[in-house]
């Protein structure tokens, strides 16, 4: 009977009636990223899907441990990609008028499958994907395959369609007489912007994203598209949902606007002065500049990088991202991916470092700064204790040299290995 009563308990412990015993693995890197600082001489235990200790080796390891030697790598938090767009593809290839007109949902859906994908594989196991462009509220759908692991891809923060002001978005018709469909959803007034920012949520929008300006000017510039007083109700309502508001920006009245409307993020901010930095500073907005969309769109105009004279825009793009820096501005990063291939996210960050950044402080930018600014710091973004296990290996140091951000070894996400080699 004695023996009866073992097996019973031994089964209990090992199998709990269908369920699967514990996985543990023990990563052994040379150093360790912990989203703040470089640490050398840690382990990191991960039990299931979630970081189970970190440091030097002062515990017992488990019964079954699988154990990884990382030698010469660095481990660092999995990378956020703070601005991207999983719907569209490279603007040289087909341009963004005749995506959103011409190439059907489905088509667009199964690029997009692909793209989230090509970003996992490249270290970015998160990404805040900041509107569909045309596609409606299909990033909820494909954040919710990635979920249900019908298709690899990273974590997925939503905006679904955006909002615009009636009149100034795009595409834009020849005639008069004739709507085109819209790459955002378009609204005139208070009563359209409540209704907009709730059928948004009800559609599963993890945030909201508005136009604070955009390129309607008599000439093509960019203008103002809301006042400060819409862009406030427009917290106003999406703060009721426990949701935050990043606002498109690139002059210094739409920023401000943007800013004392109580937005999270500026994403752009091409125009940025030293007062709407300060500005920015003082109410704790962060950056999000993308300078790799601009870097890339001039490029496709034909501009020849190291040969030609940077174009003015990259001029003022540096200038308004130097400035950000002196003023102390909280920096994201996201480069606006989707304008560039996706799977070469870090093509932002290395130019973050070659626009005056120190690449420990783009690392941050990439990991823990990311990942509080967007309300998530407290399950990704770090290497700690509890958080969620999102992990990379990089062979080589990438805060002494950027550029090796781009040699991954070892992916998990949610304490799955998506890529050991």
């Amino acid at each position: 009977m004695k023996r009866f009563f073992l097996i019973i308990s031994f089964f209990i412990a090992n199998y709990s009636f269908g369920q699967q015993a514990d996985k543990y693995i023990l990563l052994k890197p040379d150093r360790v990223f912990d989203g703040e600082t470089m640490q050398t001489g840690w382990v990191v235990l991960v039990k299931n899907n979630r970081i189970e200790q970190t440091g030097t080796m002062m515990f017992k390891l488990p019964a079954g441990t699988e154990i990884i030697e990382l030698k010469g790598m660095t481990l660092l938090p999995g990378l956020i990609e703070g601005h991207s767009h999983l719907f569209l593809h490279p603007y040289n290839e087909t341009s963004w008028d005749d995506q959103v007109l011409k190439e059907s949902r489905a088509e667009r859906t199964a690029r997009a499958v692909n793209h989230a994908k090509a970003t996992l594989m490249a270290g970015f196991t998160t990404v805040r994907d900041l509107g569909t462009e045309g596609a409606m509220y299909d990033d909820v759908g494909l954040k919710k395959a990635i979920e249900k692991n019908v298709i690899p891809g990273p974590r997925m923060i939503v905006a679904t369609r955006a909002i615009v002001a009636k009149g100034t978005y795009g595409p834009r018709s020849p005639s008069p007489d004739v709507e085109w469909p819209q790459g955002a959803e378009e609204v005139a007034g208070l009563e359209e912007l409540s209704k907009a920012v709730r059928s948004q949520i009800g559609h599963g929008a993890d945030l909201i994203k508005v136009y604070a300006d955009y390129r309607y000017g008599p000439n093509g510039e960019a203008q103002p598209t809301f006042s400060e007083l819409e862009l406030g109700w427009i917290v106003g309502n999406t703060s009721a949902g426990g949701r935050k508001v990043v606002a498109h920006a690139s002059t210094p009245e739409g920023m401000k606007r943007a800013i004392n409307a109580g937005i999270s993020t500026i994403e752009h901010g091409d125009g940025g002065t030293d007062e709407v930095f300060k500005l920015m500073k003082e109410k704790n907005v962060a950056l999000c500049p993308t300078l790799a969309a601009g870097d890339a769109i001039q490029q496709y105009r034909g501009w020849r990088k190291g040969i030609d004279p940077e174009p003015a825009s990259i001029i003022n793009k540096k200038k308004s991202f130097q400035l950000a820096l002196k003023a102390g501005v909280k920096i994201c990063m996201g480069g606006d991916v989707g304008v560039f291939a996706h799977g070469d996210n870090a093509r932002e960050m290395e130019l973050m470092v070659e626009y005056g950044m120190k690449p420990i402080d783009v690392l941050r930018s990439a990991t823990s700064v990311n990942a509080a600014v967007f309300g998530y710091g407290d399950k990704i973004g770090r290497i700690k204790k509890d958080l969620l296990a999102d992990l990379i290996a990089i062979e080589g140091d990438p805060s002494a040299d950027i550029k090796t951000i781009r040699k991954v070894f070892l992916i998990m996400k949610d304490g799955v290995i998506y890529r050991k080699s």
